[in-house]
């Protein structure tokens, strides 16, 4: 088992939780903002490239926030486990998207369906996401998040 305080674990962590956030919803971003928020491709793009700067610093910490959440999801329950995904990733990340889509141009009716977008494609991507962080925390050789956190400091 490796030593969880070492850098090189903190540094695979770290890397491992914004490549996934990164790859994930960029590519979910885009369909939202061009074809539920109905922002221009411009717009896209600018919003895109504010995501993955903004990835970066969050990536992390989102990973300890999912799961420092997941640790209530019961392991057998698959109901919970999406209900609990989904939470994590409802509560973290649109409040930050609402920023980001604003920041790049969405404003009045199209600012809120984007949000509104967001927080229902977030609801339903909540538990493929959390698998998806899962499977490339495996690929950096870190345990899966949710039984039991990977702290800040891992």
């Amino acid at each position: 088992m490796p030593d969880l305080t070492d850098n090189s674990h903190r540094r695979r962590a770290f890397i491992a939780d914004t490549t996934a956030l990164i790859l994930f919803f960029t590519t979910t971003g885009l369909i939202n903002e061009r074809f539920i928020a109905g922002m221009s491709w411009d717009q896209v793009l600018h919003a895109r490239i504010l995501g993955a700067a903004l990835m970066v610093p969050v990536g992390r910490p989102y990973g300890v926030w999912r799961d420092y959440l997941m640790q209530r999801a019961q392991a057998d329950n698959r109901l919970s486990q999406v209900l609990w995904d989904g939470v994590a990733l409802v509560s973290f990340q649109v409040p930050i998207y609402a920023a980001i889509i604003a920041i790049s141009g969405a404003s009045g009716r199209g600012l809120w369906f984007g949000i509104l977008g967001a927080t229902v494609m977030m609801l339903v991507l909540g538990r493929p996401y959390g698998a998806f962080l899962n499977a490339v925390r495996k690929l950096f050789g870190l345990p899966p998040g949710g039984a039991r956190p990977m702290s800040l400091d891992t």
